[in-house]
Formats: structure tokens, sequence, C-alpha cells
């Protein structure tokens, strides 16, 4: 999310203030273990809710983090295009076949600063499997894996620990799942999940 009040239209502006009110009023504490890094995809698990992007965007705000994040490209027409733009969003076209991992690796070479968060689930709901898109863009754009942090159970919510990709998906996920079975989503039967192979 764009933290410059500077560079924001009056609707990005409203929308943000609306975030942020609303996200300091539920008592959240923020955490950042990964201040330096600029470049990274941000795995934003587990995804059981709305209000989970509410909250991460509402702390990734208070941190000065500029988030970055892909959406249906309905999403970005007038009236609301410019400010989605602005708060960080790209738009992607779900209509018809597109390379999404090309899409955001050429992203990531064209910009000095890009953390892509993605909820692997692909929905809030319950889901068998994760989709491996996240995994293959941090591979091909040599950046590293950021754990999102979104803990019903203790209030905590920003960025934990990075992993940097080597490859081998079943052994980095393995650390991935090491870290989310210690955090509570808001639904918890509907964390849980099979990460198949990549």
């Amino acid at each position: 999310m764009n933290t410059e009040n500077t560079k924001l239209s009056w609707l990005a502006r409203a929308i943000r203030w609306v975030v942020l009110w609303y996200y300091h009023r539920q008592g959240w504490t923020e955490v950042n273990a990964n201040p330096d890094l600029r470049k990274c995809v941000i795995i934003a698990a587990p995804h059981t809710s709305n209000w989970d992007f509410v909250y991460f965007l509402g702390a990734a705000t208070t941190l000065n983090v500029p988030l970055s994040f892909m959406a249906k490209k309905q999403l970005f027409r007038w009236p609301i295009g410019k400010a989605m733009r602005e708060l960080g969003g790209i738009p992607v076209d779900r209509s018809a076949s597109h390379n999404y991992v090309q899409m955001m690796v050429d992203e990531f070479a064209k910009r000095d600063s890009f953390m892509l968060t993605i909820a692997p689930e692909g929905t809030r709901s319950a889901v068998a499997r994760w989709k491996t898109g996240f995994y293959h863009i941090a591979v091909q754009a040599k950046v590293p894996l950021v754990l999102g942090l979104m803990d019903y159970k203790k209030k905590q919510v920003g960025l934990a620990g990075a992993i940097w990709p080597t490859g081998d998906y079943l052994k980095d996920m393995a650390k991935v799942l090491e870290f989310y079975q210690q955090t509570t989503p808001l639904y918890p039967r509907k964390g849980s999940v099979d990460f198949g192979e990549a």
C-alpha cells in the first residue's frame, strides 16, 4: 500500500483512513522482522476471512511497508480504478489464460521496490491444496519468501521471517508449514492445507 499521502488521490486517502481507523480500534500489535527488504513475495496465509486483508493493509500502512497485490481487472475501472492502483493493486485478467508468474517476474525486474502479497490458497474458503504460483514467482525473480503474520489469538499482524527458496518446493514448504502451525487464523478449520507438488 502506498504510504505517502502526497501521492494519493482523495479516494485512496479516504480508503486508507477508513482502513487505519478500523484497524487501530481492534487492538492489533504490528510485527516487522524484515525492515530492510524491499523486494519479496509475502505469503498471506492462512487466508480464512476478508478481514485478513483489511488488518494486513492496516498493519502495512502503520509500518510504512509499501505492499502490492493482484486483483481482478474489473476492480480497476472508474471510479475506483485509480485508487486501487495507488494503494498497490495490479490488475489481472482472470477470464483468459495468462502467465501470471512471468507477469510478476517482469514487475520485479523493472521495479526498485516490489513487495508482492499473495494468498496461496487463492480464496478465503477452505482448500485442499495451495496454488504454487507464489513460489515460482519468488524462485524466478530471485527474491525471498516473507512469512505474512496474521495471528488472531495473539492479535499480532505483520511480517515474520524470510525464507530464500532453494528450488526444492516441498523442503521449503516444510519450513513454511512449521511457522504457520504456530499461528491461529480467524477460522482455524479452514487453515489446514496440503502443499502438494510444485
